[in-house]
């Protein structure tokens, strides 16, 4: 397939940030084959599928560095209650879920991502195996990181007992191993598994040498989530003797290559420790904000790390990741100028995908993979839409996204997503949401939950 758009303005997130005016980009097959004046890409291309980019934006597709597409099962929930979450629920809900409910609820993520403009979602969870053929099936260029620990969990946030299992680590190993022979490469070369470790308080320094192995064996970054709450840095204090960060130093998991999720709590020291790594952060602004966390995001920056973005739970709106990490850089530090929002664009793109070692995809450059995304410029909110970049992380909604493609392949194409039922999703996962959530409540009455939840069967 070959395709021209012309007329349009062309965000390339290259090395120079240039912004392209009225010109024109030619996709052929996968790649980016032309980008340039109108008249010259058109006669170069005479039978491309032609479309007319006047009022519209064409940008690289959003990296999202950390997601959990399950966990859409606690939207409207979760969001309010902290983190370690303070609902004393002894199960989670997502317990109440088949395989195949499971993997409804990670294609509902995949979808919204796919709306939100993301070509690049980085997913990590446990037991991906059951769903991750769904993943591929989206057409989306997907990371999918299976995450270890050998920590009982429960035990540790429920009593404070810290209890390691190397047969735990072992059968986390083997998963991740399993996933890796089943589907890396899978959809040609769209979908790459990459080894995660869960969390410093929750993974023995054992199980972090068997991650990192991996990682290097099979050219791939890791990640884990670090300093994420007081309670994990208390956690790791107690069992190792030092801070989170620390502790990854001292087991050599603190590399060029390692996205640490989150960064949240974090002393100087660490901040210096980090960046003299060179390690990635992934900056997620908009749970950080619900949960009322603070990220040292520009000091991260200026120590040597690298900021990349991402959605974590319940919500895949890149968007509005953008500019809320924007909006806490501007507050935490009185700078009423920066990040720009040039900034925060490189960090959701090129800076993301690069860390997801997609080396040609991320910016809009001759040569590289079509993923990009088409932006609907004349909104009401967009115009005059004088200052593209500006205008869309002030004010730009996932609605303005008209256009998603991946591998020159349209996944939405005029706001209709084409790889994925899109209706039968969400009626579905609509379903199933109430349902876990009724079984949730009827199984634990007493537990004390201070909202009210409409978990009405609506057949």
């Amino acid at each position: 397939m070959t395709v021209v758009i012309h007329d349009a303005t062309i965000v390339t997130v290259d090395a120079g940030r240039r912004v392209l005016h009225g010109e024109a980009i030619a996709i052929e097959g996968d790649r980016i084959a032309a980008i340039g004046p109108n008249a010259e890409v058109l006669a170069s291309y005479p039978g491309a599928e032609v479309i007319d980019g006047r009022g519209k934006a064409v940008l690289p597709g959003f990296a999202n560095c950390h997601t959990h597409f399950g966990l859409t099962i606690s939207r409207g929930v979760q969001e309010d209650f902290s983190f370690p979450s303070t609902l004393r629920f002894p199960k989670n809900v997502a317990d109440y879920l088949d395989d195949d409910e499971k993997s409804v609820m990670a294609q509902l993520g995949a979808l919204e991502s796919i709306r939100s403009g993301t070509t690049a979602p980085f997913e990590i969870a446990r037991n991906i195996e059951v769903y991750a053929q769904a993943m591929a099936d989206t057409g989306l260029r997907i990371s999918l990181g299976e995450a270890a620990h050998d920590l009982d969990q429960q035990r540790a946030v429920w009593e404070g007992r810290f209890e390691f299992d190397e047969a735990r680590g072992e059968a986390a190993l083997e998963r991740i191993d399993s996933l890796y022979a089943r589907f890396d490469g899978a959809a040609d070369g769209r979908v790459r598994v990459v080894p995660a470790a869960h969390a410093p308080e929750a993974v023995s320094p054992r199980l972090l040498r068997e991650i990192r192995d991996r990682a290097e064996r099979w050219d791939r970054p890791s990640t884990i989530h670090l300093n994420q709450s007081w309670w994990e840095v208390e956690a790791v204090k107690q069992t190792r003797g030092v801070l989170p960060t620390e502790y990854l130093f001292q087991h050599d998991f603190l590399w060029n290559r390692l996205i640490g999720g989150h960064c949240r709590c974090m002393t100087t020291a660490e901040i210096s420790l980090f960046g003299r790594a060179r390690g990635i952060v992934s900056f997620n602004s908009a749970i950080a904000a619900r949960r009322g966390y603070g990220v040292r995001a520009g000091d991260l920056e200026a120590a040597g790390a690298t900021i990349v973005m991402g959605s974590d739970n319940m919500a895949e709106d890149m968007v509005e990741v953008m500019r809320t990490g924007l909006f806490m850089e501007r507050v935490r530090t009185g700078d009423g100028e920066r990040p720009t929002p040039e900034d925060v664009l490189q960090w959701a793109t090129a800076n993301g995908h690069r860390a997801l070692g997609l080396e040609e995809s991320g910016t809009l450059e001759v040569g590289r993979k079509a993923d990009l995304i088409v932006v609907e410029t004349r909104r009401a909110h967009l115009v005059p839409s004088m200052r593209f970049v500006s205008a869309f992380v002030h004010q730009g909604t996932p609605a303005d996204i008209e256009s998603v493609m991946v591998d020159g392949r349209w996944l939405m194409r005029d706001s209709v997503v084409l790889t994925m039922d899109e209706p039968g999703i969400i009626a579905e996962a609509d379903r199933i949401g109430r349902r876990a959530w009724r079984q949730l409540l009827a199984d634990y009455p007493d537990v004390p939950l201070p909202i009210a939840l409409d978990i009405r069967d609506l057949g």
